[in-house]
Order: structure tokens, then sequence, then C-alpha cells
């Protein structure tokens, strides 16, 4: 374990969310892991009413900024590669209103894959200019909007 994340523990509720209950910590590609362990809580939200999902959105993005700051002051270090709340935002703001379907959730999972490790433009200007827990958060909000409009746009295609 690197110093950083010696510096925080599970047992630290808001550290335990910053790294994606403990999903963070997989030692090749956390914000994989991290993005995988978000998948059984969208399936708990996704038949939520439409304002019900929104308004999770948003208490979750609100919350991912204020842990992940927290966890990132811990830790020393800005959006340390274990702190992967803001993928499961990023991919919950993919799936918004997909209907549920495996295939669906797998298509969700690459594109928001795709634009969370490629960081088109802004993304890539925010990721590297936006500091603190907004900005450990915020690119991955952008890449789950990228990865929703492209996941509606594959939906509409193949219907």
């Amino acid at each position: 374990m690197d110093k950083a994340l010696a510096k925080l523990s599970l047992r630290n509720p808001l550290h335990l969310c910053a790294l994606g209950l403990g999903s963070g910590l997989a030692p090749k590609a956390p914000g994989t892991f991290g993005t995988i362990a978000a998948i059984p809580l969208y399936l708990l939200l996704a038949p939520l009413p439409i304002w019900a999902y929104l308004a999770v959105l948003l208490v979750s993005f609100v919350f991912g900024v204020w842990c992940c700051q927290k966890a990132s002051d811990a830790m020393g270090v800005h959006d340390h590669g274990a702190i992967v709340w803001d993928e499961f935002v990023g991919y919950w703001i993919t799936m918004f209103m997909v209907p549920l379907s495996p295939l669906n959730v797998l298509l969700g999972f690459i594109l928001f894959r795709f634009f969370d490790v490629l960081k088109p433009w802004p993304i890539k200007i925010l990721d590297k200019k936006v500091h603190g827990g907004f900005g450990i958060m915020i690119d991955d909000v952008l890449a789950g909007v990228f990865a929703a409009i492209s996941l509606q746009v594959v939906l509409f295609v193949l219907a």
C-alpha cells in the first residue's frame, strides 16, 4: 500500500465512500473496478422515478465533492487513483433513463470507461485545471454525460 493510502481508514465513512466502498483499492485499474462496483447500486437506482433518480444523482455529486475532498486532503494527493466515488456518479449519469437490461448495463460500462480514460475535450482540460473535490468529480460527471449521450444514440439506432 502506498503512503497516501495508508493515511486513510475504511472505518471512516467518508474515506470508505471516496474509495468506492473499497473498490478503489484494486492494485490495477481502480477506476474500472470502481465502475464495476457502481453497477449493483445502479441496479437499485434503475427502478426509481426520473425525479428521484435525478435527486440521487445531485445528492451523490454534492456528497462526492465533499467526501473526495476530505479523502484527498487526508492523503495529501489530488485525485489519487484509489478515489473512485466519481466513477460511481459518472456511471449513474451514463445510465440515466436507460432501459434496464444486461446489454445496456454493459454498453454503459464500456462507453463510460471509454470517455473516462480517453478524456476528450473539454474533459481533459477540466481534469488538469480544476482541483479539489469539485475537480475530482467534474471530469467523471462530464465523461458520464458524453457516455449517456452516446448510449442514447446507440439505443436509438438499434431500436
